[in-house]
């Protein structure tokens, strides 16, 4: 019998009013994906939130960039935390260098852009879902 997943999403903007809110919702999800572990924390356009905090002007991001690495830090030093937190980026190279170290995002799998026979694979098995009158030559 397959196993049952509960599976917890949490949305965080950064961008809030009040000062250390942002930093305090950060440290909520990472806390509830804890307590409901095994979890993962995905975290999109990684590059948007922690840029390298030497070209930071706004101390807001600098708060961030320090939040998560000590969130991260900590489920680190718990080998049994059960919480894996994986990230994407467009920009690696401007992500801030301490989140790219041993215990944080150490590991990265880059995905290319598919040459043209791929994308056209792919644009092939969207379009079968789809009525269309494009030849493969069109595609």
């Amino acid at each position: 019998m397959p196993r049952r997943s509960r599976v917890l999403c949490m949305l965080f903007f950064p961008r809030d009013r009040y000062y250390g809110e942002s930093e305090g919702k950060l440290r909520d999800i990472f806390l509830d994906a804890e307590r409901n572990a095994p979890s993962i924390i995905f975290i999109d356009e990684l590059d948007a939130l922690c840029p390298k905090r030497d070209k930071l002007q706004n101390e807001f991001e600098k708060r961030i960039v320090a939040t998560l690495l000590t969130l991260m830090d900590g489920l680190t030093t718990s080998s049994t935390s059960g919480v894996f937190v994986l990230a994407a980026s467009n920009r690696p190279d401007s992500l801030d260098p301490a989140l790219r170290r041993p215990g944080r995002f150490e590991k990265e799998i880059e995905i290319g852009i598919p040459k043209s026979s791929g994308r056209a694979d792919i644009l092939s098995k969207l379009l079968k879902k789809i009525p269309h009158s494009l030849s493969h030559d069109e595609l």
